[in-house]
């Protein structure tokens, strides 16, 4: 068997059972990992009245065909669950270390259940599986948690929450490998919620290679094309993430003060080129990743990986701040609590504007960099103020009575960009089935880069074909599991080749891509059976109803309305958005219309 190891690892945490299980070698072929299948186990483990915190709900964290074969970014991995901040379908996936480590135990999906009667933490290792007393770790943060318990790159590595999974914040992030994370959506407050810890993973099986000499050509094409890319193989290495702090904000998409604004006076402060001027210590990379986006920064305080482009948004120019130290400092403060930085940034700006409205009763206000840290580590503690902003945007701004300052699309605060100046990402962030999310087909590149090339970023109508491609492309990628970073530089052609080589399974690349519409698709059937509907594929009244007020997107709100129409004709929906039954019947979905009907 080329790329799967052919094996699901179950455990109990209540009743401590420990079995594994066949993987359903037609799923895999159809959903192939990550996102994928877990998509399409989370859909058999739990329903609508399961509640995400309660023990029914279950964790799946999944490697794909592609995970530890050396193929380039071949690191990543997700963890699939119903998500305690949004109610809706949730995956999320991280890089490093630990989903190549955990691949080679063995096994390509790990379904965690129940919940342990006191903290635990569960251990894979050549020699066995097993659930190990965890109170001496419960309350500790996560770099320390991290070193207890042994990690060691390439040989042993640990996965773990903070103190705001232990204490259920919604907008809680599983870390892996230290600084890596699993955030959005609340991810860690479901780990929490289970009294479990952490997960140690250590392996020594490889995948195996149906076609090696294919294999290696197509490694060496992509190596190459990566090379011959600026993104991938300059501006990425030189500058990190943060390189499009600029680009962004030069164009009038950079969402400022909770979204008032689209662009930030101060951006050239936190830009990526002001990081590595002043802050950069030395580049590093994830697992087979020729890239090497990561950026070890450092001050007088902390020293770690980032901040990435999202974490310096967030922390910076949607909260007015312009202080690139207290910023660096907060996101190494967010990694070691355990807490998704794009969320935690985005409810602290919430947070100013309702103060500043005279609704909060704070001294919060947009610039207060001093009250950074204080704030973050409150809402990880659920202590002072913190505990009212530990749950996200939507449910504090709600809280004061004012639901439409929360900038969040299914309750999952929105990314940095804005979607007045950028048509085409309103309408990905409205129909993104995880809420909204840039990592679900972001149309920078079409809109913004040129890549492959440039579109109208304000144009409105036929947007949609090219947001429904980036979807299901991207759904593909994360099933695949790779970084879509790589998808920059090397066309999805090389990524079928590549399965196929490692699979011995022939994939075209329209069948890849199908594979994505399928993994699109029954997210939004999940979604539909959780009580979602047309009303939800929407955006935060700001953006529709406020135009922006200056700079290049100056007059503009989003069109979101007959984007929206054109996309569900386009995806084979009908006018309520939900998918025909000759769709789901093209996709092999068909035995799940009756589960939404």
């Amino acid at each position: 068997m080329g790329g799967w190891m052919g094996k699901i690892l179950d455990i109990n945490l209540t009743s401590g059972e420990i079995l594994t299980k066949p993987l359903d070698m037609a799923l895999a072929r159809d959903f192939l990992g990550g996102r994928g299948l877990g998509a399409r186990l989370l859909w058999d483990e739990v329903g609508p009245e399961v509640d995400p915190l309660s023990p029914a709900n279950v964790l799946i964290f999944a490697g794909g065909p592609l995970t530890g074969t050396g193929y380039q970014t071949s690191n990543r991995f997700s963890v699939s669950t119903k998500s305690p901040l949004t109610g809706t379908v949730l995956d999320a996936n991280s890089g490093g270390y630990w989903g190549m480590q955990f691949k080679r135990t063995g096994f390509d999906v790990l379904i965690v259940r129940g919940k342990a009667a006191s903290p635990v933490y569960i251990e894979i290792s050549p020699a066995g599986v097993t659930i190990n007393p965890a109170a001496h770790l419960w309350g500790r943060r996560v770099m320390e948690t991290t070193s207890i318990l042994g990690q060691n790159n390439n040989k042993r590595n640990v996965l773990c929450i903070g103190p705001a999974g232990e204490n259920l914040s919604r907008i809680a992030a599983i870390m892996n490998d230290g600084q890596r994370s699993l955030a959005r959506g609340g991810p860690g407050a479901v780990m929490g919620s289970k009294n479990l810890k952490a997960i140690v993973v250590e392996g020594k099986q490889r995948p195996e290679i149906i076609d090696q000499e294919l294999f290696k050509y197509m490694l060496y094409e992509s190596r190459k094309l990566l090379k011959a890319s600026p993104l991938t193989s300059q501006a990425l290495p030189e500058f990190g993430t943060v390189v499009m702090m600029n680009v962004v904000n030069a164009v009038g998409a950079l969402p400022t003060r909770n979204h008032r604004q689209s662009q930030f006076e101060h951006a050239d402060d936190i830009s990526g080129e002001a990081l590595t001027e002043k802050y950069l210590v030395k580049n590093e990379a994830c697992w087979a990743c020729p890239i090497g986006c990561t950026r070890i920064s450092k001050t007088e305080k902390v020293e770690g990986e980032g901040p990435e482009f999202e974490t310096t948004w967030a922390m910076g120019a949607q909260c007015g701040i312009n202080d690139l130290t207290a910023i660096i400092e907060a996101n190494a403060l967010c990694n070691d609590l355990g807490m998704d930085t794009i969320s935690a940034g985005s409810t602290i700006a919430c947070a100013m504007e309702l103060s500043e409205l005279g609704l909060l009763d704070s001294d919060l206000r947009f610039g207060r960099a001093d009250l950074l840290a204080p704030t973050l580590e409150g809402m990880a503690l659920r202590t002072g103020l913190g505990a009212e902003l530990a749950d996200g945007s939507l449910r504090l701004a709600a809280r004061y009575g004012r639901p439409d300052l929360s900038m969040s699309v299914k309750g999952l605060e929105m990314p940095a960009y804005d979607p007045r100046g950028m048509q085409g990402q309103g309408l990905l962030y409205a129909t993104s089935n995880r809420g909204a999310c840039h990592m679900r087909g972001n149309m920078l590149g079409l809109e913004v880069l040129g890549l492959p090339k440039m579109i109208d970023r304000l144009q409105v109508q036929g947007k949609s074909s090219y947001v429904i491609l980036h979807q299901n492309s991207s759904a593909a990628i994360d099933s695949l599991v790779i970084c879509k970073f790589t998808n920059m530089g090397v066309a999805e052609e090389y990524f079928a080749r590549a399965l196929s080589a490692v699979t011995g399974i022939k994939y075209a690349t329209g069948e890849l891509i199908k594979v994505g519409e399928r993994v699109w698709n029954l997210e939004k059937l999940y979604n539909l059976r959780e009580g979602f509907t047309r009303a939800q594929d929407t955006l935060p009244p700001r953006m529709l109803t406020e135009p922006v007020v200056e700079g290049p997107s100056k007059g503009w709100v989003s069109h979101l309305e007959p984007m929206l129409k054109e996309y569900y004709r386009a995806r084979g929906w009908d006018d309520e958005g939900v998918p025909r039954a000759a769709k789901l019947e093209a996709l092999g979905l068909d035995q799940l219309v009756e589960a939404v009907a």
